[in-house]
Protein backbone atom coordinates (compact mmCIF):
# COMPACT_ATOMS: atom_id res chain seq x y z
CA UNK A 1 0.00 0.00 0.00
CA UNK A 2 0.91 3.41 -0.90
CA UNK A 3 0.63 6.71 1.66
CA UNK A 4 1.25 9.73 0.26
CA UNK A 5 3.71 11.70 2.48
CA UNK A 6 5.59 15.33 2.05
CA UNK A 7 5.17 14.90 -1.87
CA UNK A 8 6.60 11.35 -1.35
CA UNK A 9 5.35 7.73 -1.48
CA UNK A 10 5.67 5.85 1.30
CA UNK A 11 5.15 1.99 0.68
CA UNK A 12 3.81 -0.13 3.99
CA UNK A 13 1.78 -3.85 4.07
CA UNK A 14 -0.75 -4.27 6.62
CA UNK A 15 -1.49 -7.90 7.80
CA UNK A 16 -3.96 -9.96 10.44
CA UNK A 17 -5.62 -8.16 13.07
CA UNK A 18 -5.07 -7.86 17.13
CA UNK A 19 -2.65 -5.53 18.47
CA UNK A 20 -0.22 -3.65 16.06
CA UNK A 21 3.48 -5.03 15.70
CA UNK A 22 5.74 -2.42 13.81
CA UNK A 23 8.45 -4.13 11.71
CA UNK A 24 10.83 -1.68 10.97
CA UNK A 25 13.78 -2.82 8.22
CA UNK A 26 17.42 -1.89 8.70
CA UNK A 27 19.78 -0.23 6.47
CA UNK A 28 20.05 -1.29 2.57
CA UNK A 29 16.99 -3.44 3.71
CA UNK A 30 13.37 -3.34 2.86
CA UNK A 31 9.90 -4.41 4.17
CA UNK A 32 10.74 -7.98 2.13
CA UNK A 33 12.91 -8.62 5.24
CA UNK A 34 10.04 -9.68 6.95
CA UNK A 35 8.56 -11.84 4.73
CA UNK A 36 9.09 -15.14 6.12
CA UNK A 37 7.64 -14.41 9.59
CA UNK A 38 4.36 -12.44 8.19
CA UNK A 39 1.85 -15.61 8.24
CA UNK A 40 3.08 -16.91 11.73
CA UNK A 41 2.86 -13.23 13.74
CA UNK A 42 -0.19 -12.11 11.60
CA UNK A 43 -2.33 -15.02 13.25
CA UNK A 44 -2.75 -13.23 16.04
CA UNK A 45 -1.53 -9.84 15.60
CA UNK A 46 -1.87 -7.05 13.00
CA UNK A 47 1.58 -6.84 11.37
CA UNK A 48 2.42 -3.30 9.53
CA UNK A 49 6.07 -3.62 7.60
CA UNK A 50 7.60 -0.10 6.38
CA UNK A 51 10.08 0.96 3.96
CA UNK A 52 11.74 3.46 5.85
CA UNK A 53 12.45 6.73 3.75
CA UNK A 54 15.32 5.90 0.25
CA UNK A 55 14.86 1.89 1.04
CA UNK A 56 12.63 -0.41 -0.71
CA UNK A 57 9.44 1.55 -2.67
CA UNK A 58 9.56 4.51 -0.37
CA UNK A 59 11.26 7.94 -1.94
CA UNK A 60 13.90 10.33 -0.50
CA UNK A 61 13.26 13.18 1.64
CA UNK A 62 16.46 14.88 1.23
CA UNK A 63 20.52 14.42 1.81
CA UNK A 64 19.85 13.34 5.24
CA UNK A 65 17.44 11.29 6.69
CA UNK A 66 17.73 11.56 10.21
CA UNK A 67 16.53 8.66 12.58
CA UNK A 68 13.69 11.37 13.90
CA UNK A 69 12.96 11.77 10.04
CA UNK A 70 12.41 8.05 9.50
CA UNK A 71 10.35 8.40 12.91
CA UNK A 72 8.01 10.58 11.55
CA UNK A 73 7.33 8.79 8.67
CA UNK A 74 6.33 5.61 10.84
CA UNK A 75 4.03 7.75 12.79
CA UNK A 76 2.66 9.21 8.96
CA UNK A 77 1.62 5.83 7.92
CA UNK A 78 0.13 4.42 12.06
CA UNK A 79 -1.79 8.22 12.08
CA UNK A 80 -3.33 6.64 8.51
CA UNK A 81 -4.10 3.52 9.77
CA UNK A 82 -5.67 4.65 13.16
CA UNK A 83 -3.10 2.72 15.17
CA UNK A 84 -2.43 4.85 18.64
CA UNK A 85 -0.15 1.90 20.23
CA UNK A 86 1.89 -0.54 18.83
CA UNK A 87 4.66 -2.89 19.69
CA UNK A 88 7.55 -1.68 17.98
CA UNK A 89 10.29 -4.30 16.12
CA UNK A 90 13.85 -2.76 14.13
CA UNK A 91 16.21 -4.80 12.84
CA UNK A 92 19.65 -2.22 12.81
CA UNK A 93 19.05 1.18 11.92
CA UNK A 94 15.12 0.26 12.31
CA UNK A 95 15.84 0.33 16.18
CA UNK A 96 17.77 3.65 16.09
CA UNK A 97 14.18 4.06 14.27
CA UNK A 98 12.03 2.83 16.86
CA UNK A 99 14.01 4.09 19.67
CA UNK A 100 13.57 7.67 18.03
CA UNK A 101 9.87 7.03 17.70
CA UNK A 102 9.87 5.40 21.13
CA UNK A 103 11.24 8.79 22.40
CA UNK A 104 9.00 11.16 20.84
CA UNK A 105 5.65 8.95 21.28
CA UNK A 106 6.16 7.04 24.22
CA UNK A 107 2.66 6.41 25.64
CA UNK A 108 2.59 4.77 21.91
CA UNK A 109 4.61 2.09 22.71
CA UNK A 110 3.73 -0.88 24.28
CA UNK A 111 6.95 -2.71 23.29
CA UNK A 112 9.96 -2.49 21.53
CA UNK A 113 12.24 -4.92 20.68
CA UNK A 114 16.00 -3.93 19.14
CA UNK A 115 17.21 -6.76 17.24
CA UNK A 116 21.32 -6.83 16.38
CA UNK A 117 20.63 -2.84 17.01
CA UNK A 118 22.07 0.18 19.70
CA UNK A 119 21.22 2.68 21.95
CA UNK A 120 24.19 4.42 21.67
CA UNK A 121 25.49 6.76 19.49
CA UNK A 122 28.09 6.47 17.00
CA UNK A 123 31.83 6.80 18.18
CA UNK A 124 34.04 8.27 16.61
CA UNK A 125 35.72 5.91 14.59
CA UNK A 126 32.45 5.21 13.80
CA UNK A 127 31.66 8.39 12.52
CA UNK A 128 35.01 8.25 10.35
CA UNK A 129 34.16 4.87 8.49
CA UNK A 130 30.30 6.60 7.93
CA UNK A 131 32.41 9.12 6.18
CA UNK A 132 34.57 6.36 4.03
CA UNK A 133 31.45 4.67 3.49
CA UNK A 134 29.71 7.30 1.79
CA UNK A 135 32.66 8.57 -0.39
CA UNK A 136 32.71 4.27 -1.47
CA UNK A 137 28.98 4.90 -2.58
CA UNK A 138 29.61 8.07 -4.22
CA UNK A 139 32.40 6.14 -6.23
CA UNK A 140 31.15 3.00 -6.60
CA UNK A 141 27.82 2.35 -5.02
CA UNK A 142 27.03 -1.37 -6.39
CA UNK A 143 30.56 -2.77 -4.92
CA UNK A 144 29.81 -1.26 -1.21
CA UNK A 145 26.44 -3.05 -1.26
CA UNK A 146 27.69 -6.27 -1.99
CA UNK A 147 30.62 -5.87 0.06
CA UNK A 148 28.44 -4.36 3.11
CA UNK A 149 26.05 -6.99 2.76
CA UNK A 150 28.35 -9.50 3.06
CA UNK A 151 29.78 -8.07 6.36
CA UNK A 152 26.48 -8.69 8.13
CA UNK A 153 26.75 -12.18 8.35
CA UNK A 154 29.30 -14.71 10.92
CA UNK A 155 32.25 -15.11 8.52
CA UNK A 156 31.41 -18.95 8.53
CA UNK A 157 27.47 -18.44 7.32
CA UNK A 158 28.14 -16.27 4.57
CA UNK A 159 28.62 -19.42 2.62
CA UNK A 160 25.81 -21.51 4.36
CA UNK A 161 23.46 -18.45 3.19
CA UNK A 162 24.80 -17.71 -0.22
CA UNK A 163 21.31 -17.79 -1.80
CA UNK A 164 19.65 -15.42 0.96
CA UNK A 165 22.81 -13.13 0.96
CA UNK A 166 22.21 -12.58 -3.02
CA UNK A 167 18.60 -12.09 -2.64
CA UNK A 168 19.28 -9.34 0.00
CA UNK A 169 21.83 -7.89 -2.72
CA UNK A 170 19.66 -7.76 -5.54
CA UNK A 171 16.90 -5.62 -3.11
CA UNK A 172 19.31 -3.29 -1.72
CA UNK A 173 21.19 -2.67 -5.10
CA UNK A 174 17.68 -1.50 -6.30
CA UNK A 175 18.33 1.77 -3.96
CA UNK A 176 19.33 5.07 -5.04
CA UNK A 177 22.13 6.31 -4.34
CA UNK A 178 20.58 9.16 -2.49
CA UNK A 179 19.24 6.77 -0.62
CA UNK A 180 21.93 5.17 0.75
CA UNK A 181 23.83 8.22 1.54
CA UNK A 182 20.98 9.56 3.54
CA UNK A 183 20.73 6.82 5.27
CA UNK A 184 24.21 6.75 6.33
CA UNK A 185 23.97 10.87 7.10
CA UNK A 186 21.37 9.99 9.08
CA UNK A 187 23.35 7.03 11.23
CA UNK A 188 25.66 9.21 11.70
CA UNK A 189 24.30 12.11 13.38
CA UNK A 190 22.21 10.10 15.96
CA UNK A 191 22.21 10.77 19.32
CA UNK A 192 22.82 8.31 22.68
CA UNK A 193 19.48 7.22 23.92
CA UNK A 194 20.59 4.46 26.48
CA UNK A 195 18.45 6.55 28.83
CA UNK A 196 15.30 4.95 27.70
CA UNK A 197 16.39 1.75 28.63
CA UNK A 198 16.31 2.83 32.35
CA UNK A 199 13.06 5.63 32.18
CA UNK A 200 10.72 4.03 29.99
CA UNK A 201 7.99 1.70 31.09
CA UNK A 202 7.12 -0.65 28.36
CA UNK A 203 8.20 -3.90 27.52
CA UNK A 204 11.67 -4.15 26.40
CA UNK A 205 13.72 -6.78 24.09
CA UNK A 206 17.34 -6.50 23.08
CA UNK A 207 17.96 -9.15 20.55
CA UNK A 208 22.36 -9.71 20.22
CA UNK A 209 24.62 -11.98 18.36
CA UNK A 210 27.77 -13.18 20.32
CA UNK A 211 29.08 -13.02 16.80
CA UNK A 212 27.76 -9.71 15.53
CA UNK A 213 31.09 -8.58 12.87
CA UNK A 214 28.97 -4.95 13.42
CA UNK A 215 27.76 -4.43 16.79
CA UNK A 216 30.53 -5.17 20.13
CA UNK A 217 28.87 -7.84 22.41
CA UNK A 218 30.02 -6.73 26.07
CA UNK A 219 28.71 -2.94 24.59
CA UNK A 220 25.19 -3.76 23.86
CA UNK A 221 25.32 -5.98 27.34
CA UNK A 222 27.00 -2.13 29.10
CA UNK A 223 23.56 -0.68 27.57
CA UNK A 224 21.53 -2.76 29.84
CA UNK A 225 23.10 -2.46 33.02
CA UNK A 226 20.27 -0.93 35.74
CA UNK A 227 17.27 -1.13 33.21
CA UNK A 228 14.81 -3.47 33.51
CA UNK A 229 15.29 -4.77 29.47
CA UNK A 230 14.89 -8.52 29.12
CA UNK A 231 17.69 -9.43 26.75
CA UNK A 232 18.04 -12.33 23.90
CA UNK A 233 21.50 -13.93 23.20
CA UNK A 234 21.76 -15.39 20.06
CA UNK A 235 25.09 -17.49 18.51
CA UNK A 236 25.74 -16.00 15.47
CA UNK A 237 25.84 -12.58 13.15
CA UNK A 238 23.99 -9.18 12.99
CA UNK A 239 21.35 -10.63 10.36
CA UNK A 240 19.61 -13.04 12.76
CA UNK A 241 16.11 -13.40 11.09
CA UNK A 242 18.58 -15.05 8.66
CA UNK A 243 21.51 -17.03 10.52
CA UNK A 244 19.00 -17.99 13.71
CA UNK A 245 15.22 -17.44 11.56
CA UNK A 246 13.85 -20.09 14.54
CA UNK A 247 15.32 -18.90 16.98
CA UNK A 248 14.23 -15.63 16.58
CA UNK A 249 10.84 -16.50 15.24
CA UNK A 250 10.23 -18.21 18.65
CA UNK A 251 11.64 -15.16 21.06
CA UNK A 252 9.87 -12.57 18.87
CA UNK A 253 6.38 -14.51 19.58
CA UNK A 254 7.19 -14.83 22.98
CA UNK A 255 8.01 -10.93 23.54
CA UNK A 256 4.47 -9.97 21.66
CA UNK A 257 2.41 -12.29 23.89
CA UNK A 258 3.39 -11.49 26.96
CA UNK A 259 2.72 -7.89 26.64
Amino acid sequence: MILQYKGINIFYTDHGHGTPVVLLHGFLENATMWDAFLPELSKKNRVICIDLPGHGKTGCLGYIHTMELMAETVKAVLTHLKIHKSIMIGHSMGGYVALAYAEKYTKEILGLCLMNSTASEDSYERKINRDRAIAAVKQNHKAFVRIAIVNLFRPKNRRIFTKQINLIKEEALKMPIQGIVAALEGMKTRINRVHLFRESHFKKLMIISKKDPVLDFDSLLNQTINSNINIAEFPDGHMSHVENESLFLQRIKHFIENI
